[in-house]
């Protein structure tokens, strides 16, 4: 069973992050709250402000519209994707697996927050503005493709998106039902010894990762 929470916020700390004076702050986590039961399209400020204890006044002075608090959830998607990947990675045994473990570790954060990561993807205007932007995700995949291709830009480019359209391809067939969200066929598809070949994610898996 796939259990990867992003937001363990009760409501009571919501209000108490409040009172602490992040407002901000609490809007988010009831926001991510909100997003583990709730519709994308059926959140509204003015409901997050009656969940942290504010009033709608108070919430537009930090998110104008529902569109702000979208990009702003957005960002601690891809943020908290980013930080699940790591932890996944540093657990691996070489710089192969590890790229693995960061593939795999996308498909189950997906299928564990499925509103959230929809949520982060559907917000970026483009591919360069989200994955291979600044963010950590995007930062070790940049790193592990450019390891992998040894200093070849143009293969690192294509191993990529090569491995970004593997996991999010897999990660969308499990969500849309396409496919069960079986945690052996995750393993299965993501698997060091023959992605790709096993070319591309690095021959040397003795390598730190």
């Amino acid at each position: 069973m796939l259990t990867v929470s992003t937001s363990k916020v009760a409501a009571n700390d919501v209000q108490r992050a409040y009172h602490h004076g992040d407002l901000r702050s609490a809007l988010l986590d009831a926001g991510l709250k909100a997003l583990e039961t709730t519709d994308i399209a059926d959140i509204s400020l003015r409901q997050l402000a009656r969940d942290v204890g504010v009033s709608a006044t108070a919430v537009y002075r930090h998110f104008p519209d529902k569109q702000a608090l979208m990009q702003a959830l957005a960002q601690a998607g891809i943020d908290q994707l980013g930080a699940y990947q790591q932890r996944a990675a540093t657990k691996a045994h070489g710089s192969a697996e590890a790229f693995a473990a960061t593939g795999r570790a996308y498909v189950r954060f997906a299928l564990a927050n499925p509103s959230l990561f929809r949520l982060t993807f559907g917000q970026c205007d483009r591919a360069g503005h989200s994955l291979f932007g600044e963010n950590l995700a995007a930062k070790m995949l940049r790193e592990r493709a450019a390891r992998a291709s040894r200093g070849d830009a143009e293969a690192e480019q294509t191993l990529m998106i090569q491995a970004w359209a593997v996991v999010h391809g897999l990660a969308m067939l499990m969500l849309d039902r396409q496919l069960p969200a079986d945690d052996a066929l995750i393993d299965r598809v993501i698997d060091a010894r023959t992605l790709f070949g096993g070319y591309a994610l690095g021959s040397n898996s003795d390598e730190s990762p």
